[in-house]
């Protein structure tokens, strides 16, 4: 059985502009201990997605439409507010995309460090600033104890990004979600972070959501792969073969524009076009207005994820009915 299950998971923003379906229709499973990648271009649903299952999507103007999300036994999308506290930062954390942002300025770092040992496993002080030094040392920043009564402002953008993450797992959480960790740091630092998590995630024994547009760092830190476009799942597979046979148009798109897969010197390749306007209903693909294989049918018929064996589904109508092979 999945550590959690979502089921139609829909999204929506109602606003004085119309409704924007920024998530629309998404299912997903991950396993204890497996770390799933969720990529798409900007704007394509994901870090929605997430903030769905954490409860972090304003009300209004967001709503959750439909759907379910199972978390070993509990629907997140639909249990009281004491279930939700109980789970969320204790059993199920998270690492926000930008840590000055989500790092309160006005508190010393150990303050919002030990906040849910003190709320969640009600430690005194005492014992839940040396778990707060502890974690800070696990997660390699320097004279730790001095640290921990500075502001979030006497951080590098690197050392903020390891405080976030000391932060999410100071509860051992089983679920880890990482919406882009590594945004805005240089190369690295970046292999710091991706080296930092995937080790605690080995101590831990748990599953990580990794949430990014970049393949490169999915190729080599995820089990399996989904593909986001407008809101919906378009493809979903096991890394090897996703990068091996991917049968998305969309998906074989993103991996062409990999600069590190391009001959130095040639024009690097781009995806014409603009993503979807979401507050308008997609009736067929959503990808169809920029496919170079498009046809009539794409954009007039609703095409839903299937599976073409148990490793690999996608939502291409032409591929499912074999008439492309992948690319």
């Amino acid at each position: 059985m999945p550590l959690l299950d979502v089921t139609d998971l829909r999204t929506y923003f109602h606003t004085r502009n119309g409704i924007y379906r920024a998530v629309d229709g998404v299912s997903f499973a991950i396993e204890r201990g497996e770390t799933l990648g969720i990529v798409g271009e900007s704007g394509s649903g994901k870090s929605v997605t997430c903030y769905s299952l954490m409860g972090l999507v304003p009300q209004p103007p967001g709503r959750i439409e439909s759907g379910r999300a199972m978390f070993d036994g509990t629907d997140l999308l639909h249990c009281s507010p004491a279930e939700s506290r109980a789970i969320r930062g204790k059993r199920i954390a998270m690492i926000f995309q930008d840590p000055m942002t989500s790092l309160n300025p006005y508190l010393r770092v150990s303050e919002q460090l030990i906040e849910p040992l003190v709320i969640h496993d009600n430690l005194p002080r005492s014992e839940a600033i040396q778990r707060g030094l502890a974690m800070l040392e696990a997660v390699g920043i320097n004279d730790a104890a001095r640290r921990l009564s500075q502001y979030p402002h006497e951080f590098s953008g690197g050392m903020r990004q390891r405080v976030m993450i000391a932060m999410a797992l100071i509860t051992r959480p089983e679920l880890l979600i990482a919406d882009e960790p590594t945004t805005a740091l240089d190369v690295t630092v970046q292999a710091q972070i991706l080296e930092l998590i995937q080790r605690l995630q080995r101590e831990f024994g748990m599953a990580v959501i990794f949430i990014t547009h970049d393949l490169a760092v999915v190729s080599g830190l995820c089990d399996r792969v989904q593909v986001m476009y407008g809101g919906r799942m378009v493809e979903q597979a096991a890394t090897r073969t996703l990068f091996a046979a991917p049968r998305h148009p969309y998906t074989q798109a993103l991996q062409r524009s990999i600069p590190g897969l391009q001959q130095k010197g040639t024009t690097l390749n781009t995806i014409p076009g603009m993503p979807p306007d979401l507050s308008q209903p997609a009736v067929g693909c959503p990808f169809a207005p920029r496919c170079e294989f498009v046809v009539d049918d794409c954009r007039r018929e609703p095409v839903a994820l299937r599976k073409l064996n148990d490793n690999h589904a996608t939502a291409c109508l032409r591929v499912q009915r074999g008439e492309l092979s992948h690319g």
